[in-house]
């Protein structure tokens, strides 16, 4: 089997990769935008856990670049049993102070990217391939500084489920993971971070926050045959923060 991996050399998606590799998938191809050493770390650690890691460098605001991810998948010519979409961007501001350059970039990356990238993916995918996007609570709860992300992975979960059923008749399950707060440096980005993560903590009953192999387990568990008849969710990992 073979996967691809957008964000895939750092944070959840280098998680995500690494499991992927350990479940058995074959070529992952590993999609990033910058810090070229921290690529090359991750894709040496998935050589040894026995898979091949095919490095891709893109811009996904870029749909041109987007283009050449395909392109590189074509020239591999290989299917793509899992399509797994980890790559983020944030300004870390309230909404009311998003300029519109933020707005389209942060709902590029993290929506309009995940679309086009499946549209132009999708021959590649055989019956039985799986889909899954990565989201976050602030797509349905008001999170501080969140102002540009929140909307953006709000629009990302309608395509989910809007995929998953015009995609059902081919034989491919499309979901989201939900996560909570995950410890990556993306939370250090936040103001006033350390006691808002406090805080953040104190709420959670778990008594935690999220590790990115929790989530990289939840996305592993969507791309299984044994999740087969589950498609168009959005699988929160998050402790149980949302409950409260």
């Amino acid at each position: 089997m073979n996967a691809l991996v957008t964000g895939g050399t750092r944070g959840i998606g280098r998680a995500v990769s690494l499991q992927l590799a350990r479940e058995g998938y074959r070529k992952i191809f590993a999609n990033y935008l910058q810090n070229d050493p921290e690529a090359e770390r991750t894709a040496k650690t998935i050589n040894d856990l026995g898979a091949e890691c095919i490095l891709v460098k893109a811009n996904l605001a870029d749909l041109d670049q987007i283009d050449n991810i395909f392109i590189q998948i074509l020239t591999e010519n290989l299917p793509i049993h899992a399509i797994v979409h980890c790559a983020a961007l944030n300004s870390f501001k309230p909404l009311s102070q998003i300029k519109p350059n933020q707005w389209d970039l942060t709902m590029n990356i993290n929506s309009r990217s995940f679309l086009y990238l499946v549209q132009q993916c999708l021959t590649r995918i055989p019956a039985g391939g799986s889909i899954v996007a990565l989201s976050s609570l602030g797509s349905r709860k008001v999170v501080s500084n969140y102002g540009a992300l929140g909307p953006a992975k709000a629009a990302m979960e309608s395509i989910v489920r809007y995929l998953a059923v015009e995609l059902a008749d081919k034989g491919i399950n499309v979901n989201a993971v939900c996560g909570g707060i995950i410890n990556t440096t993306s939370i250090e980005k936040f103001p006033n971070y350390q006691s808002w993560l406090d805080n953040m903590i104190k709420k959670t009953p778990s008594g935690r926050i999220g590790q990115p192999k929790d989530i990289a387990n939840a996305v592993a568990f969507l791309c299984r045959k044994e999740s087969r008849f589950i498609t168009g969710q959005i699988l929160i990992v998050d402790g149980g923060l949302s409950l409260l």
